[in-house]
């Protein structure tokens, strides 16, 4: 049986640790949490006291991290848990970090003879739960392969964007394509909503209209117009808009490096910012709407 170590048990890392279980693989979970990992070992996973018993025996590691210095952390510092990985196994990063960072990961890793893919995902709290996460993947094509069976216990897409950091590019232009998409939605609805127009029935027009996007489709961001989101549980769950904020920074980071221009992106950034300072941090990023609803 293949035996994986699973490192990072929050919001995303719990729903995904417990699908693996429900699939039958063999999951030792390590966690700065000490509740987070009893909640898994009461579905069937392993305790591991550290990050580097978690991964000592694993043929496949998994993380599901913050930041890319913790990312780099985990693998790469001398008193790491990378140091621990045996030589065949494959590391599988689900976090959202910098490209650069997953490249140094990835080098770092394979110069001790450990595989390594970049594998951010999309789909949200629900698709974690629900095992329907879209996971973008940068790497070897045959570790992919290798990857694929666990990949395919959490989610429902598969795609292979390139090199390794690929995946984490991929990645961050989804997202930053998201805020524009969520701000520019919001913004029209207030738009009709301050005319006089019921949002329901501005919301049906748009989607059956030129104006159609994800957001309308499954996310409305005003509140009570679509049941079991986040605007109609006063934005509570999702994806915070701390989190936003991040995938913001990462993208105008690595439209610095290209010298690309994301007027837009620069925009949705800014707005995000004054949201989250406004103390709005830690709702779901759909809650830019009571910036433009505001009086």
């Amino acid at each position: 049986m293949t035996q994986i170590g699973f490192i990072g048990l929050g919001n995303m890392g719990g729903p995904m640790a417990e699908n693996l279980l429900k699939h039958n693989f063999s999951v030792a979970v390590f966690d700065l949490v000490p509740a987070a990992v009893e909640k898994l070992c009461n579905a069937g996973a392993t305790s591991a006291s550290t990050a580097a018993e978690a991964v000592a025996h694993a043929d496949i590691i998994i993380s599901m991290l913050p930041a890319g210095a913790h990312v780099r952390s985990l693998y790469l510092d001398d008193t790491g848990a990378g140091q621990h990985i045996k030589p065949g196994a494959l590391v599988i990063d689900c976090s959202t970090i910098d490209a650069e960072s997953a490249r140094a990961v990835g080098e770092g890793l394979q110069a001790r003879g450990v595989r390594f893919i970049d594998a951010p995902v999309s789909g949200g709290v629900g698709g974690a739960q629900a095992g329907t996460l879209t996971f973008i993947v940068g790497g070897n094509v045959t570790d992919l392969d290798t990857a694929r069976p666990v990949l395919e216990a959490m989610g429902k897409n598969i795609f292979h964007a390139g090199d390794c950091g690929a995946g984490q590019v991929a990645k961050i232009c989804n997202n930053m394509l998201l805020s524009i998409l969520m701000a520019g939605t919001a913004e029209a609805l207030q738009l009709g909503i301050d005319n006089g127009l019921d949002p329901k029935v501005l919301s049906e027009i748009m989607l059956q209209s030129s104006g159609r996007n994800w957001t309308l489709e499954l996310y409305n961001p005003c509140p009570d117009v679509m049941p079991n989101v986040p605007s109609s549980n006063q934005y509570q769950g999702g994806f915070m808009v701390d989190l936003m904020n991040k995938d913001l920074m990462l993208a105008t980071q690595c439209a610095a490096q290209s010298n690309s221009a994301v007027p837009m992106g620069s925009q949705a950034q800014s707005l995000y910012k004054l949201h989250s300072k406004q103390g709005n941090g830690k709702l779901d990023f759909s809650s830019i709407f009571k910036m433009f609803s505001a009086k």
